[in-house]
């Protein structure tokens, strides 16, 4: 994808598919407060919160299925020049299925279909994640866009993404006129987004993988909506990691939540989550066993340097900011753990 599809003339008419799940709807928010676009369309197959409706303000909202060729209708309908492409479940709430495999992978054909039949599309802006890379033992320090995944997805959300960002990516070859934005999301962490990590992270006893200490990276909800509204007035064609800085470990996560730790086998973990969780949201399943033994650390250079989007909070401030401000209740005080960390190292000098 080369960069003389960028441009930046702001867009005149932006279409945000997935208007019902928090970025979807509160892109559409920001997107609609903003006086120098003309018209911002959201769709969905199901109809937002009251709250988030009425936030989406001055927007047309469109009740559709992204799966039908209505999609290419409503681009035509509404002479729209800008897709974000929000719609895509990834690894939230919802267990994958057949249902959603469909809503990803042929809902995604289907709206890069509609943008190449277009005359008046110039941008799609594809929400993708960090997912596409996989996770194992001999994976590299960082991950950068070109890397690629030690193994490559087979099923699941994983396997979605490849097929997701292929078609953005065949859009882009045939559509030279269009720029193509992909932005792969790290694990997204908020006070308001539920995902399967901040359900994860809230459980009182953690099962992680025996013997291993995964090595996390988070984005914060706000540094989502920010990299989505940035690349839709800021357009950058071309593939970009989005995480905070820094480095968090598995056992940071847990112990600075103020919960404890489950050592397991990590065949263990997904139907342990499932029991601890009490079916109030799908376990994690053995597919994302890997990333919660071995991490995912991405390289976020081309994100300032390309992109020339730096999020506000970092990966520790993102978790810190879930903690303060999410649901979750510690088991220990932050105050305990200080003192048994003073003990630990005053221990460890009268060993010396």
């Amino acid at each position: 994808m080369s960069d003389d599809r960028s441009g930046d003339e702001p867009p005149r008419s932006v279409l945000v598919t997935g208007a019902s799940t928090f970025l979807g709807g509160y892109l559409v928010a920001r997107l609609a407060a903003n006086p120098d676009i003309e018209r911002v369309v959201a769709v969905d197959s199901r109809v937002p919160t009251k709250n988030l409706m009425r936030r989406m303000g001055r927007a047309d909202f469109l009740r559709l299925d992204i799966r039908r060729p209505t999609i290419a209708k409503a681009i035509a309908n509404f002479d729209v020049d800008t897709v974000v492409h929000a719609a895509p479940s990834i690894m939230d709430n919802v267990e994958h299925s057949a249902a959603i495999k469909e809503l990803n992978v042929v809902g995604t054909m289907q709206v890069c279909a509609a943008c190449q039949r277009s005359p008046s599309v110039k941008r799609l802006v594809l929400r993708s994640s960090a997912m596409v890379y996989g996770a194992g033992p001999s994976d590299p320090g960082f991950f950068s866009e070109g890397t690629p995944a030690r193994k490559e997805p087979r099923r699941g959300y994983g396997r979605d993404l490849i097929d997701m960002e292929g078609y953005a990516r065949g859009l882009s070859r045939r559509r030279q006129d269009i720029g193509v934005s992909i932005l792969r999301f790290q694990s997204i962490l908020g006070p308001r987004i539920r995902t399967r990590m901040s359900s994860y992270l809230s459980l009182p006893v953690v099962p992680t993988a025996f013997g291993r200490q995964a090595r996390l990276q988070f984005l914060h909800e706000e540094d989502a909506l920010a990299a989505l509204e940035h690349s839709t007035l800021h357009p950058r064609p071309g593939t970009f990691n989005v995480a905070g800085d820094g480095v968090v470990t598995m056992s940071q996560s847990v112990y600075r939540a103020g919960h404890l730790k489950l050592p397991v086998p990590g065949s263990l973990i997904s139907p342990l989550v499932g029991v601890l969780q009490n079916g109030r949201l799908p376990g994690m399943r053995s597919e994302h066993t890997p990333y919660l033994a071995y991490g995912r650390v991405l390289d976020t250079t081309r994100m300032r340097t390309d992109l020339g989007f730096e999020p506000r909070y970092s990966s520790l401030a993102t978790l810190d900011d879930f903690i303060a401000r999410g649901k979750t209740e510690p088991v220990i005080s932050a105050d305990t753990w200080r003192g048994l960390e003073h003990q630990a190292v005053a221990a460890a000098t009268r060993l010396q």
